[in-house]
């Protein structure tokens, strides 16, 4: 199988992901952080060494900054619903997954309010202009994704951070699809709270995810519970991670994960960057050379992309054309990918796109394959629209 879903999840892992995971459940499958025996230590040495690296990935002094969650969806909705009270606004970008969307929509029952600041491809000043022109007395938190995860166009994200800034307001960044591929310094930036998951650019297990708090502003957490920590008092505890760290964590997952992000670490995010890119423009290049072929971006470049390529063969379905790739042993992903309001901006709600997301495992000859295949489609439905046959693309 030639895998370009990466932009759900990266495969194959790193061979030292899937080793990490297996150790941690043979070697030292304890709980961390709740007993004193040297399997339940060496399980809290892990997970504080994955703090660690991941405080180092993204440019953060205080390891315990670093939270894990269950996805990036998680670690969203506790900056969503653990900041906005009643009568706080919001502003969100017009390329916004649903992770960030629903949680605003369930949260108008209790007063809250948010606005959609359009995003214009290719001019950031536009764009900054719309997210200011969004802003209210009220408004709170702007919540941002880095990267569309259905176009790959790139958001200003550090000029928007800093804007909050000025105007008094929370930055969240969404960097699922950015993680582990564009560097990013929290150090050198304005941005609150920055989320993502575990299992996409970072190459752990999925079912893992990160928030990294730099704001003073401690949302409330979702859950409360034991901490391992001040056992014997009832309140959750305020100190981090505990805060936010309710329950036994995934201690395999988060092994991983700290496998993950060595890797990352080992390649750099500015080389896997470099690599991937090529990959998207070769992609992208082969199919803008293909007449039926639609694609809905500028050619991906670094400052202004991540290597994700949406596009259509004609009017037809995006679902049948990635299963017609599948019979072939590529697996893409088509549909609206989670990302209504993506689509709405794009004019793509109705069919959809087929999206290809590039990783460090793929390589140009798959590249080749998956542009001559779009290829040979192409002309196939065309011979047999010639004809009269209507059974397109079988």
């Amino acid at each position: 199988m030639m895998y370009f879903d990466n932009g759900a999840t990266t495969y194959p892992k790193p061979q030292a992901v899937i080793n990490a995971v297996m150790t941690a459940m043979r070697g030292y499958g304890a709980n961390p952080g709740r007993s004193g025996h040297r399997m339940s230590l060496r399980a809290a040495e892990t997970v504080y060494r994955c703090r660690e690296n991941l405080a180092r990935l993204f440019a953060v002094d205080n390891p315990e900054n670093v939270i894990f969650t269950y996805n990036c969806t998680t670690a969203l909705n506790t900056v969503i619903k653990g900041v906005l009270k009643s009568g706080d606004h919001a502003v969100i970008s017009s390329l916004e997954h649903n992770a960030v969307v629903r949680p605003l929509e369930a949260m108008k029952e209790q007063g809250v309010t948010y606005s959609v600041a359009e995003v214009t491809e290719g001019d950031d000043e536009a764009t900054i202009r719309a997210f200011r022109s969004q802003f209210r007395k009220n408004t709170k938190l702007v919540i941002c994704t880095h990267a569309s995860n259905v176009f790959g166009v790139r958001l200003p994200v550090e000029r928007l951070a800093a804007l909050c800034r000025l105007n008094g307001i929370l930055f969240c960044l969404d960097a699922a699809q950015t993680a582990g591929v564009v560097p990013i310094s929290l150090e050198d930036s304005c941005i609150d709270y920055l989320c993502t998951a575990g299992h996409k650019g970072l190459y752990g297990p999925m079912g893992t995810g990160v928030l990294v708090m730099r704001s003073d502003v401690k949302p409330d957490s979702l859950t409360q519970g034991g901490t391992g920590s001040f056992s014997s008092e009832l309140r959750q505890p305020e100190l981090l991670p505990d805060k936010y760290e309710s329950g036994t964590p995934n201690l395999p997952g988060i092994a991983g994960l700290n496998a993950g992000v060595e890797f990352v670490l080992s390649r750099t995010p500015e080389r896997l960057d470099a690599y991937e890119m090529r990959l998207g423009q070769r992609l992208y290049d082969r199919l803008s050379g293909i007449n039926a072929v639609r694609l809905y971006t500028a050619r991906p470049e670094a400052d202004t992309h991540v290597p994700v390529i949406s596009f259509n063969i004609g009017n037809m379905d995006s679902e049948q054309v990635a299963a017609m790739l599948d019979r072939h042993q590529i697996a893409v992903r088509a549909g609206l990918h989670c990302a209504p309001l993506a689509h709405q901006s794009y004019g793509t709600q109705e069919q959809g796109t087929v999206r290809a997301v590039m990783s460090a495992f793929n390589n140009e000859k798959q590249i080749d394959t998956l542009a001559n295949l779009v290829n040979n489609f192409v002309k196939l439905n065309e011979k047999k629209v010639a004809i009269g046959d209507s059974n397109v693309l079988e």
